[in-house]
């Protein structure tokens, strides 16, 4: 089963903060975080139920190489990106946003 991917303002804010911040640790790390990102969208758009139901149905997905957390829904047309954030990050961050 493959979903159609839908992200939200919020998340895209995240990834843009988390980009710009890795890009002032080391030039093209940001790049690197996209694209560790990216290789997760992929996996969420082909196989959505890969990960364990949280709260609300929102559902943690932990990037392999970069400290961070995709949390996601799956809807009926779409896997939902809610947020985009460091894992250390207190979950009420993206709960607000579930």
């Amino acid at each position: 089963m493959s979903l159609r991917l839908m992200v939200r303002a919020e998340a895209e804010q995240d990834l843009a903060e988390a980009r710009d911040w890795y890009d002032r640790q080391q030039a093209g790390l940001g790049g690197e975080f996209l694209t560790g990102v990216e290789e997760m969208f992929d996996r969420l758009r082909d196989s959505p139920q890969l990960y364990a139901v949280g709260y609300k149905g929102i559902r943690p997905a932990r990037l392999r190489r970069f400290p961070y957390v995709v949390y996601y829904r799956i809807t009926d047309k779409a896997v939902e990106v809610v947020a985009v954030l460091h894992g250390s990050r207190h979950p009420r961050v993206w709960r607000t946003r579930a």
